[in-house]
This record gives structure tokens, C-alpha cells and sequence, in this order.
């Protein structure tokens, strides 16, 4: 791990400068893994907004007749950068969530790999040349930006997250806002300095520290956003869907999941019980794509779940590299699932491992959840359908592959999904038929390739993709061009 010296304050990059909120604010970040303050952050509101979306608007003309190869190549310093640097943002990235400094690496070198995948598209903003119906009439399509792109993201993956964003949104000409997660803003911070320093042109990215509600809602709100990308929870991303919405903005809503993981009875038992543990608890649980619901035939139900228990109980918790998982995120959110389990065990659910806090002494100080396992839920309870962003994962029985795939589409979200079968008719059947944006055979429920749409169905997502090529239908609009010629001119 590099040395490095995690920075006391966190500012704003607005037009290529370093600036405090304008109303002085400041807010405390906290290390997850041990409580301890890490360094305080610039609380920016509306008036910082407004100066970081003028500093975008101002800057995006000139970037936009920057041709598409050349921006191309203007990001790719941004990522070598970024690779040059791949240490200190591991080590920030590890400090401001509490996962492993290897899972932090590992998570940086994604965003660089999306990086260098969008910084190539600059040579691939491919329109269309197609056929007329009138003769002498050529016909063709060719991509614009669309103006200043409103970023919002979680913290849960912070840096893949800000690369996510940022490269699709500015390969395609327009200028970036970004509004950095609250519980990682150093991450976004780093990815702003590196920008400055390989020279990307003042105004283009901007980056504004603070609060959902003082700096996230008046950059969706502001007139002069032209299209709005949101990674967050689905009771935000409606918010964001009906103030956006009300002017017309493009909007990209990438939202919560509660992610069905189907065991079959000709399933490898010790492959699908190691790809239930990732899919459940790594990250700590806190991915949307996260297997939150497992769903076990009855035939094997009391040997999986007993497997399952069994390997959930030897899990180990903590920051370092030997750790499975680390911390949530914040205290908040560990008060509220624990929370939401003690409802469901009033409502009679059976919490066969886990349940609680972790209060030892090497995890009291931290934001620590048992890795946690339940039984004996009603498929529509309130812990049924509602994200818990946490390493939780409910059992459910069920007599065959029917009311396994019938129970999985039953649900109010579909992001994500998973069978595991030897079975390949069952295997084909299935990913055809669940109601997900992904499913995946014998695997996880996550992970995603940066040339590979992501996104999800009903309360997942309003039906856009990133990342993959289908980003750029996000960032950029589509103008018809058509060229007439006079044979008599020839």
C-alpha cells in the first residue's frame, strides 16, 4: 500500500479551481471502519451549484467543437492519470468505505478499463447513412452533445462510480457537474486534481461536495442541465424523475434491486453456496446488484441452507485484505436494517446467523453488520421488497424451477439475476423469462463489463443502460441530416 496523506479538507473543483462552499459550511467524514473522523468537506448548496453549472455552460461550446477523436484522446491522459495514480485513489477508496485495500484496487483498475473503453469511442460516435425515397436525397444521422450532464452517484463503489459517469458524459461533448457522493468525497476530489494536472480544459469537469438535499436537488432542478444521470436508491430517483421530468431534462435512473439468486436440485451445491456468499455479502452487501433473495428447491433446501449457515458463520469482517467484507457505509444506515430485521422478526422471520451489530471489541468503534441470513419471510413483507444495502439475504423454498421463476419476477424491482443449473433448457428458459436487465447463469448476480449495458426493469431504472455503447444514447441526442443533390449542377 502507498504512503499517502489523506487530505484534512475536501473542496469544490469548479472552472478548474479548488473553492470552499460559498456559505463556508463544512461537514465531517467519517472512517466506517473505526468511527474516527477522516477530513471535513466543503458543504456546497444551491449558490455553489450555480456557480459550478455557469462555469460548465460557459465552457461546453468550445468543448464541443473539440473534435470526438481528439476528446478521445484528452480522456485517455485523464486515465493515465488516473493509472499512474491507481495507489493513492485505492487508498482513499479503502479509507472512505472500509473495504480491503486490495477490493479497492481491484475496483480502481474497473474504472480505469471503463475509462480507456469510452476514451476509445471518440473514434466510434458512429451515426447512420441510410437510403431515401426521394431520388438524389442522401439520408444520414450524426450525434450532438447535449449540454451541461448532471452527475449524481453512490458511495458504495465510489470510484467506479465517478468513472461510470463522467467519460460517457464527456466523450460526447457535453460538460460535467458532478455531485460527489457525501460518504466518499475524496474520491471524486483525487479524480478532480488528476484532471487538472494532465491539463483538461478549465470548466469541462466540476465537482461539487455536499448533501443530497443542498446540493443534489438544485442541480437536478437547475434549467440549464440538460440531462440528468442518477445512481441511488429508487425512493430518490423518483424525486429526481418528477422535478427533472417537469422541464423536459433527459434523465438516467439507475436504482435500487433486491436481486433473486435461484438454486436449482441439479445445481454444483459448493459453487452455487461460494456464489450466494459473494453475491450476498461481498461489498459488504452494498451493491444494487446484490443477492438478496435465494431461492432454493425444496429438495435441497435443509442441506443448502444448513451449507450456507455453516459458511456464513466463518465469514470474516473487517478493513484488511484477509477480510471478506468490510463496514457499511455509515451508522445510519446500520441502525435502519437492523431495524428492519427486528420487524421482521416480529413479524415471525427466523434469523438463522446474524441479526445484529458487531460490538467485539475490534468492531464496536466501526459501522460492522453480521453477515446475516433469514427464513420463514412472506415473499411481499416489508423486508421482502424493501433494499436493505447491507450483506442480508433472505431464503425462501420452493417446490420446482415454475415457482422458483415465478417468485423471482415477483417483486417490485428487476435489476439483476441469477440461476444456477446443470440444466441448460432451464438455464436458457430462465434467462429469457425473469423480469431482470441481467441475468447470468451459474455465476453471481453481479458484475458488469464496461462494454455491456447495465440497468434494470420496474423500479430499478427507467429503461436507460450504462455503461456500454448504449451511453451514448444517454449523453448525446440524435439530429437527422439530409443532403439533396441537383444532378443538373454535376
Amino acid at each position: 500500500m502507498t504512503q499517502f496523506r489523506f487530505p484534512e479538507a475536501i473542496l469544490n473543483w469548479i472552472d478548474g479551481q479548488q473553492l470552499p462552499a460559498i456559505g463556508g459550511e463544512w461537514f465531517d467524514k467519517l472512517n466506517p471502519a473505526n468511527g474516527k473522523p477522516l477530513c471535513r468537506v466543503a458543504r456546497s448548496r444551491a449558490a455553489d451549484i450555480e456557480r459550478a453549472v455557469e462555469a460548465a455552460r460557459q465552457a461546453q461550446p468550445a468543448w464541443a467543437d473539440v473534435p470526438a477523436v481528439r476528446r478521445g484522446e484528452m480522456l485517455h491522459d485523464l486515465v493515465l492519470g488516473m493509472k499512474a495514480r491507481r495507489d493513492e485513489i485505492a487508498t482513499i477508496v479503502a479509507a472512505e468505505t472500509g473495504k480491503s485495500y486490495a477490493s479497492a484496487k481491484a475496483e480502481t483498475d474497473g474504472a480505469i478499463a471503463l475509462g480507456l473503453f469510452y476514451a476509445s469511442e471518440g473514434q466510434r460516435l458512429y451515426g447512420r447513412t441510410t437510403t431515401s425515397a426521394v431520388p438524389h436525397k442522401y439520408a444520414l444521422t450524426v450525434r450532438q452533445p447535449i449540454g451541461v450532464a448532471g452527475l449524481i452517484i453512490a458511495a458504495n463503489t465510489p470510484i467506479a462510480n465517478v468513472a461510470w459517469k463522467i467519460f460517457p458524459a464527456l466523450i460526447c461533448g457535453n460538460t460535467a457537474v458532478l455531485k460527489a457522493a457525501e460518504d466518499a468525497p475524496a474520491t471524486a476530489w483525487i479524480v478532480g486534481q488528476i484532471a487538472q494536472d494532465v491539463g483538461l480544459p478549465r470548466g469541462i469537469l466540476n465537482i461539487v461536495q455536499g448533501f443530497g438535499e443542498d446540493a443534489g436537488a438544485p442541480l437536478v432542478a437547475h434549467p440549464d442541465v440538460g440531462v440528468i444521470s442518477f445512481t441511488g436508491s429508487t425512493e430518490v430517483g423518483r424525486k429526481i424523475q418528477r422535478v427533472a421530468g417537469e422541464r423536459l431534462a433527459r434523465i438516467s435512473l439507475e436504482l435500487g434491486g433486491k436481486n433473486p439468486l435461484v438454486v436449482c436440485d441439479d445445481a454444483d451445491l459448493d459453487h452455487a453456496a461460494k456464489w450466494v456468499l459473494l453475491s450476498a455479502f461481498s461489498n459488504a452487501g452494498q451493491r444494487c446488484a446484490s443477492a438478496s433473495r435465494i431461492i432454493i428447491f425444496d429438495s435441497i433446501y435443509e442441506r443448502f441452507r444448513d451449507m450456507l449457515i455453516e459458511r456464513t458463520r466463518q465469514l470474516k469482517v473487517g478493513p484488511g485484505d484477509d477480510d471478506d467484507f468490510g463496514p457499511v457505509i455509515n451508522e445510519l444506515q446500520l441502525t435502519n436494517m437492523i431495524a428492519a430485521i427486528e420487524r421482521a422478526r416480529q413479524r415471525g422471520a427466523i434469523i438463522l446467523t446474524g441479526g445484529g451489530r458487531m460490538t467485539d471489541p475490534a468492531h464496536r468503534d466501526g459501522f460492522y453488520m453480521q453477515p446475516t441470513l433469514i427464513e420463514g419471510v412472506d415473499p411481499h413483507d416489508e423486508i421482502s421488497e424493501c433494499e436493505l444495502f447491507g450483506p442480508i439475504a433472505i431464503l425462501y423454498r420452493v417446490a420446482d424451477y415454475e415457482e422458483a421463476l415465478r417468485l423471482a419476477n415477483d417483486s417490485p424491482y428487476g435489476l439483476t439475476a441469477c440461476i444456477h443449473t446443470r440444466n441448460i433448457n432451464r438455464a436458457v428458459h430462465f434467462c429469457d423469462k425473469v423480469q431482470a436487465g441481467v441475468a447470468v447463469v451459474n455465476g453471481g448476480t453481479f458484475g458488469s463489463e464496461p462494454h455491456m449495458p447495465f440497468g434494470g426493469r420496474k423500479q430499478s431504472g427507467n429503461g436507460t443502460r450504462e455503461p456500454g455503447t448504449e451511453a451514448l444514447d444517454v449523453y448525446s441526442e440524435l439530429k437527422d441530416v439530409y443532403i439533396n443533390i441537383d444532378p443538373s449542377a454535376l
